[in-house]
């Protein structure tokens, strides 16, 4: 493989976890004594990749078969039909992909990915890994064997050189950045700190599309529960001002909210830590692959990076419990966390945080580790940042301009810790008193739905629960223009509990512009859902399909709806239609290879 011995890990993430497994993986190739550069795909320049040897891809499945953000120019170029067959001869590549089988297209981007390599010459060293998240030990049942594997293998290519070891393990690594506070010695003049873009943004003096990087700051106008008071759900129907910004969308399209932290959980997480929240520092590279957050701001004081980067209220990952071991003084306390690294303790591992969604806060209390032993800088190799939000739009530009909706549930539920588990986002956002000042950071993104543009097509729609938000956003873009030929399949509980947007959907069909049916599932003593209504209605549904080219649209769940509804629709078609199973399975195929059949859908 040649002397210098590089490895070259990209990953493709949505939510961080395909980002830590690839770190995770490059901290082991160190110890080996590679030369390793960790980066993200779309971060990486493409066109050098015929000059590497070695490649390791770990990516995600996002949505309906759907790269993460952060590898969609890669993607668009990989799969380019005018790559020469060779292009990638001299690479030796592996693909660890990261999915969730209750989706369809489970670990579609990884399989896809690995057949495309091949196709363009590269050299596969081992079969792709395809871990599962519904796996009752999580991602790492199958990314550890396989994680084995690959330094078995890669050892093999490439072995140490003459004399050399690996390095021990308990050998702990250099922090990722390197921590300057303000006032202290050899901090570096204010004229070094970079701009901190979202105060730059909020007050206008640039113009550029909102990103994470550079959210726009929009103020809360109304957070109003649409569910009865005694119901035992909290949902929200969230509306944020945008008329001042140059946020623009279109239904279907999703908006993206940066939580933070809540004050009470930043306030102990400050307390056990031992930390003055109001002392400010700055980072510095310790390593030139290793790039700083563009979503920090610089300078930063400790209240506001535990405010808004550090996910303290995550379930913590198997890396975190790894760095943590290097500060457990106490002795029973480090083997614990040593065990919870091994795979023979991962059913341990996963009772103790992931069963009861344990949070890193709770952890760190319980092993009693505050900063006194944990070095201020190793904060950012053990705790995440803080991930942004997906929300299907639920508003309409042209029913409700200047303003976005969300459609949400408040998370909470209990497990057999004491205190209830809260979702980060929803609670904070529910938490917001609605005025001019507060301000939630969001941009905007292509969701996966895409509607038709043809005011003539009939739209079938699927959305129970808060499934409804993108559908709320196409019926009333339509509605406004005075289209009709919008049928929606609604499902809840209870007529009189959570039946959201009841007064909008009967305004609309006295327009006559909406046919909606509805499926109350405890309201009687049996059962019924939107599959259920589907059946009934099937005359109607295959009349739309087959002579009128209605578009079909899911949304919600993903556990077991979406299949339901496509095994209502397969029997439906096969009666009215006078098919086959295999026939019918057919039609619905070409329904979504024509993009008249999408799902959006989430665990």
């Amino acid at each position: 493989m040649g002397e210098t011995r590089r490895l070259l890990i990209l990953y493709g993430s949505q939510t961080g976890t395909a980002q830590d497994v690839a770190e995770r993986i490059g901290r082991e190739a160190r110890r080996r004594l590679f030369a390793v550069k960790v980066v993200a795909l779309d971060s990486y320049p493409v066109a050098e990749l015929i000059r590497e040897q070695l490649v390791v891809f770990v990516c995600a499945t996002t949505g309906q078969g759907d790269p993460p953000d952060n590898m969609k120019m890669f993607w668009r170029f990989i799969m380019r039909r005018n790559l020469p067959g060779n292009s990638l001869a001299g690479v030796s590549f592996a693909v660890l992909g990261l999915g969730d089988s209750s989706y369809q297209k489970f670990n579609f981007v990884a399989k896809k990915l690995h057949k495309r390599l091949e196709q363009l010459g590269g050299q596969p060293v081992l079969k792709p890994a395809l871990s599962d998240e519904q796996h009752e030990l999580g991602q790492d049942a199958v990314i550890d064997p396989w994680v084995t594997s690959l330094w078995d293998r890669l050892l093999q290519l490439s072995p140490l050189p003459p004399g050399a070891e690996i390095i021990s393990a308990d050998v702990r690594p250099a922090a990722r950045y390197l921590v300057r506070f303000i006032g202290e010695e050899h901090a570096s003049p204010q004229t070094d700190f970079t701009v901190n873009k979202e105060q730059t943004a909020a007050e206008g003096v640039t113009k550029e599309a909102p990103s994470q990087a550079c959210p726009f700051l929009a103020p809360l106008l109304s957070s109003n529960r649409v569910t009865a008071p005694d119901h035992f759900q909290d949902v929200r129907l969230v509306r944020l001002d945008v008329s001042r910004s140059s946020v623009s969308y279109s239904p279907g399209d999703v908006v993206m909210v940066q939580p933070q932290n809540l004050p009470d959980r930043v306030e102990q997480f400050l307390m056990h830590m031992g930390l003055d929240g109001s002392r400010t520092f700055y980072l510095q590279q310790s390593d030139p692959d290793i790039p700083l957050p563009t979503t920090l701001p610089q300078p930063c004081t400790v209240e506001q990076l535990v405010r808004e980067y550090l996910d303290i209220g995550s379930v913590p990952r198997r890396s975190f419990f790894e760095m943590l071991s290097y500060f457990a003084e106490d002795e029973l306390e480090k083997e614990k966390l040593q065990e919870f690294c091994t795979p023979e303790s991962q059913d341990d591992l996963y009772s103790y945080c992931n069963r009861v969604r344990r949070t890193i806060l709770e952890v760190l209390q319980d092993f009693r580790l505050s900063s006194q032993r944990v070095p201020f800088e190793y904060l950012f190799d053990l705790i995440p940042p803080v991930q942004p939000r997906a929300f299907s739009i639920a508003s309409s530009p042209k029913a409700h301009p200047g303003e976005i909706h969300i459609l949400m549930a408040v998370v909470r539920y209990r497990t057999k810790l004491h205190q209830p588990r809260q979702g980060v986002c929803s609670t904070w956002l529910a938490s917001l008193t609605p005025g001019a000042e507060v301000k939630v950071p969001i941009w905007v993104k292509r969701g996966t739905i895409v509607f038709p543009r043809d005011e003539s097509t009939p739209v079938v729609m699927v959305g129970p629960g808060t499934g409804v938000a993108p559908f709320r956003s196409f019926i009333h873009e339509r509605v406004a223009d005075g289209v009709g030929g919008n049928y929606l399949f609604f499902g809840c509980r209870g007529k009189e509990r959570d039946f959201y947007c009841q007064e909008e959907w009967s305004r609309m069909e006295e327009k006559q512009l909406l046919q909606l049916f509805t499926a109350f599932s405890r309201d009687q003593e049996e059962k019924i859902y939107v599959q259920d209504k589907i059946r009934e209605n099937g005359p109607l549904i295959w009349r739309l399909l087959n002579e009128q080219s209605a578009h079909f649209f899911i949304a919600g769940n993903a556990k077991r709806m979406p299949d339901d509804v496509r095994a209502s629709v397969r029997d439906m078609v096969q009666l009215h239609g006078q098919m086959t199973e295999q026939e019918a399975d057919t039609f619905l195929e070409s329904l979504e290879r024509n993009r008249r059949w999408q799902v959006e859908a989430w665990s």
